[in-house]
């Protein structure tokens, strides 16, 4: 597998460098009187880089913004939006998320129980109001935020890559990917739901050490030795999949979303991750199947690769992301 697969860690690593935001904001406008709104729109900060987006009311309405509030891991401005004529056939747009690459849920609560949902994404950045969208479409937005989420966390797909580069048999790597996804189901989970709160830096922080805990595992097992991780590789698996899972949380935890539809987008955005997770794990597999169906050989070098990668933009990240948690706790 490390053969076929050497391209695809050069092209992970490609990408590293433009290591990217990808938690969600929120905006949320509740009916609380005739064509009067309450105001609530959470941009995630403290990440690796800054997002500069910022909602743009229709042209027909009012906003009142008392002021704006930085906690840790958003910024929360609440006001008051005043449209006469409601917000039937409006727009609003993110300004600035064209130029990102992280989305933005939308939920809209109408005072007669009516409820507008929807994902805004930089590919479309705007929305237009009409009908009630449906416990169908919400529940889509949520799938595709879950399975976008792991396919665009450069850091989940190398610990995952990782993973794939030191299993042996097909029985340990049932287990070991069962083993990853039980750990961040149930961090996941306890993160949304309230049970367990972890600053982000320290989760960001640990989930690059895991990468780079992998880098020595890779070249142990090219060199024929052994070590504890290569012999139960679901036990590190279960173990750093606890960690990935409150990164994973910060995509929906971390945005406030409403209670009503913790349990929804919980669930739908965990499957998604799990679908994103297992078509990448298909695509590295059948990457190995044609390696070996057409006997391809490729420089003893490459052999190499895959491990010096793993390792290297594990310790960029750890380096990094420890330098951010240091200023953070000043």
């Amino acid at each position: 597998m490390k053969y076929a697969l050497a391209a695809l860690v050069l092209a992970l690593a490609s990408a590293v460098a433009a290591a990217h935001e990808v938690r969600p904001a929120f905006l949320e406008l509740r009916e609380t009187g005739p064509g009067t709104y309450s105001f609530l729109w959470k941009k995630p900060s403290g990440g690796e880089i800054e997002l500069a987006i910022a909602p743009v009311i229709p042209s027909e309405c009012r906003l009142a913004t008392p002021g704006q509030q930085l906690t840790p891991g958003a910024l929360i401005v609440r006001g008051t939006l005043a449209c006469p004529d409601g917000l039937a056939g409006t727009t609003i747009v993110i300004d600035g998320l064209a130029t990102t690459v992280t989305d933005v849920i939308l939920r809209v609560q109408h005072a007669d129980g009516r409820v507008d949902s929807a994902l805004l994404k930089p590919a479309s950045p705007s929305f237009t109001f009409g009908a009630a969208r449906t416990v169908w479409q919400r529940a889509g937005a949520y799938l595709r935020l879950g399975v976008e989420h792991i396919l665009s966390g450069i850091d989940h797909l190398l610990f995952v890559l990782g993973l794939l580069l030191i299993v042996q048999g097909r029985g340990r790597l049932v287990a070991t990917i069962t083993a990853f996804t039980v750990a961040h189901s149930l961090t996941l989970g306890a993160a949304t739901l309230g049970l367990l709160s972890v600053p982000a830096p320290p989760v960001e922080a640990s989930i690059a050490l895991s990468i780079l805990f992998l880098g020595p595992e890779i070249m142990r097992r090219r060199r024929g030795e052994t070590s504890f991780t290569l012999r139960n590789p679901w036990v590190v698996a279960f173990a750093f999949g606890l960690l990935h899972g409150l990164g994973f949380a910060g995509a929906l935890a971390a945005v406030g979303l409403p209670r009503a539809d913790i349990p929804l987008a919980l669930f739908l955005f965990n499957v998604g991750v799990e679908v994103g997770q297992l078509a990448f794990v298909g695509v590295l597999l059948a990457l190995a199947w044609a390696a070996r169906a057409w006997a391809i050989r490729w420089p003893q070098v490459v052999e190499m690769l895959p491990g010096y990668v793993v390792g290297s933009m594990g310790a960029f990240w750890t380096i990094e992301r420890s330098v951010a948690l240091v200023t953070a706790l000043r």
